[in-house]
């Protein structure tokens, strides 16, 4: 593929809720990257009334807003569509309603520009978030936790391009597990950030707190053999201490600070014994749920104490959550060991695995 040096990147993503385009400038050999622009059209708003995403109102709203807000990212990085040299789009896993536009929209572009197309998988994506502006060096191999409202998994990294999957959850993903605590609370949506704050709530008061009346939730697979994730049953948990507790919603910020909790030792747990058995020389965190801060001040003490010559990498907030940067940057790695393809050849996969 012709490019000098560099290459702009036109990033596409519409996996669930969020209709995202990025353009990236990027060098495939070395992996340093600029983001020229990163335009997300977020439906949070539309969806709360409802309690969670709706697939047929997440694709009508894709549609309204796919081209409006790859114009936005054009005009923005100053980019005419001609100086593009590959366009980059989520092919999934995903909702296939909102996967369709995105992935419609980049075969019509790719037809009428002339462009090759680099089809990405929404969790690789999430990982090479970590590629963009990294604040520390990236040294391999690298074990990256990626943590979202669809998706809990863990990879080993042996190189920039080579992804194995080690461990992923068997049911409910962290995010989804927040969304469904706060229904049950009756927080609203999304549940995560939600949460987050009432727990923050609950630890600055904590010294107040009456210690004996203290509930533990339990830590799902904590000391099971292998890196999985399991996180309905703590759900459950939540569940049956709710309905024996008839003061619970006196107690609500406790609640949320005893639900995290248990996430969060799950996960740094893992993550933890994952990079020791792989001696892992990065350690990286991605996804929706990585923008929790709680989560990242307790994977960032545990990685001092027990890998203190490991460097640890988390992505800016701006790319955390659903954008297409990612999608971008993934590409921009991807494109030296993976061809591109023609738009006849795009298609949509609810169920791709990273690969």
């Amino acid at each position: 593929m012709p490019y000098n040096n560099y290459m702009y990147i036109l990033g596409i993503e519409t996996s669930c809720d969020e209709t995202a385009a990025s353009i990236i400038k990027a060098d495939p050999k070395s992996g340093r990257m600029a983001v020229l622009a990163n335009i997300v059209s977020s439906q949070i708003a539309i969806h709360r009334q409802y309690g969670g995403v709706v697939p047929e109102v997440a694709a009508r709203e894709h549609v309204l807003n796919i081209l409006p807000v790859i114009n936005e990212a054009l005009v923005q990085s100053k980019i005419e569509p001609d100086r593009l040299d590959l366009l980059a789009v989520t092919k999934g896993p995903g909702l296939v309603t909102s996967l369709i536009t995105g992935l419609e929209t980049v075969r019509t572009l790719a037809f009428a520009w002339s462009k090759p197309v680099m089809e990405i998988n929404h969790i690789e994506g999430h990982i090479y978030a970590n590629f963009i502006r990294p604040k520390t060096p990236i040294r391999f191999p690298a074990v990256v936790l990626t943590v979202s409202g669809g998706h809990t998994t863990l990879v080993e990294m042996a190189d920039n391009r080579k992804i194995r999957i080690i461990g992923e959850t068997r049911d409910d993903a962290a995010g989804e597990a927040y969304d469904k605590a706060a229904k049950m609370l009756g927080l609203g949506y999304p549940g995560g950030p939600i949460i987050a704050r009432l727990a923050a709530k609950h630890k600055k008061a904590s010294s107040k707190v009456d210690n004996q009346n203290r509930f533990h939730f339990p830590r799902p697979m904590l000391n099971a053999a292998g890196f999985d994730f399991s996180f309905s049953g703590l759900k459950t948990a939540l569940l049956y201490q709710l309905e024996k507790d008839p003061l619970w919603r006196q107690r609500i910020p406790e609640y949320c600070f005893e639900f995290q909790q248990a996430i969060i030792d799950t996960l740094v747990a893992k993550t933890i014994k994952a990079a020791q058995k792989f001696r892992a020389k990065t350690v990286m965190l991605s996804g929706g749920v990585s923008a929790n801060s709680e989560l990242r001040r307790q994977l960032a003490k545990a990685v001092k104490e027990s890998l203190p010559k490991a460097n640890l990498l988390m992505p800016e907030l701006d790319y955390t959550t659903d954008n297409a940067a990612m999608v971008a940057a993934a590409a921009a790695f991807k494109i030296k060991s993976r061809k591109p393809v023609s738009f006849e050849r795009l298609a949509v996969d609810p169920g791709l695995q990273l690969r």
